[in-house]
């Protein structure tokens, strides 16, 4: 079954639903999963090696420097 095909049976399913909760819940699956957009295991990687080396380059605040900077707001 496709996509297009899928969509159409829940959607149709969805029609009979009675239940409040049951709508809840489905929307903030939805909103959720619209929020993430997660990024690929290769764009992720990718990221994390681009932190390290800016870790490594000194491009970074310690922790204790961010308190101190917060501390300033």
């Amino acid at each position: 079954m496709d996509l297009q095909a899928r969509k159409y049976q829940f959607i149709q399913e969805l029609i009979k639903v009675d239940k409040a909760s049951i709508m809840d819940k489905l929307e903030n699956i939805l909103k959720k999963e619209q929020a993430l957009e997660r990024e690929s295991l290769l764009e992720y990687n990718k990221n994390i090696d681009k932190a390290i080396e800016q870790i490594e380059k000194g491009e970074c605040y310690t922790h204790e420097q961010v308190k101190k900077m917060s501390e300033e707001w």
